[in-house]
């Protein structure tokens, strides 16, 4: 069972770690998370988490508000979305069906607040094989965008299109 729990700065090695992985820099090659910051920081428009089995930390959750969000990252966004971010952290938990029970999960949570609308992602075009993720949850590519040096999709999800699964958000 996955679980998630806030990530703090005793977190800092192993995100560090999972940043050095070559899956995660193919998919993420041009940011800098500013762990040793950011950790440290709770504004009310994210929530960073990590993903855990029985211990085990797995993979890292970031969801925002993007209309809220201090750098604009999304530009003008609507209100009431929320924006994902995703990875495994090591390649040996990759194609175990982590992802796709962090998903659901991020999902939930985002999706408990009844005045949320809608979720964003922005994969890299690239990254043919999480657009299928994606696709597979309900999501749906609306635009192609340059996010910095980033070619990205990005991919909405909304309401009335999600399908929750039997998960706690908390």
């Amino acid at each position: 069972m996955v679980n998630l729990r806030p990530a703090t700065s005793a977190d800092l090695a192993l995100l560090r770690h999972w940043d050095e992985q070559p899956h995660v820099i193919a998919s993420d090659p041009n940011d800098d998370w500013h762990w040793e910051v950011e950790l440290d920081r709770t504004p009310d428009w994210r929530e960073q988490l990590i993903a855990e089995i029985d211990g085990r930390a797995i993979g890292f959750i970031q969801i925002i508000d993007p209309a809220c969000e201090e750098s604009h990252y999304w530009g003008e966004v609507a209100a009431n979305l929320r924006a994902i971010d995703i990875w495994i952290g090591e390649a040996m938990d990759l194609g175990q069906g982590y992802g796709t029970k962090m998903i659901q999960l991020a999902l939930a949570r985002c999706f408990a607040d009844p005045d949320v609308t809608a979720v964003l992602v922005d994969p890299l075009v690239s990254n043919t094989r999480v657009h299928r993720f994606y696709e597979q949850l309900g999501f749906r590519c609306v635009e192609r965008r340059q996010f910095g040096e980033d070619d990205c999709f990005v991919y909405r999800l909304s309401r009335e299109d999600w399908q929750p699964k039997n998960v706690d958000p908390d």
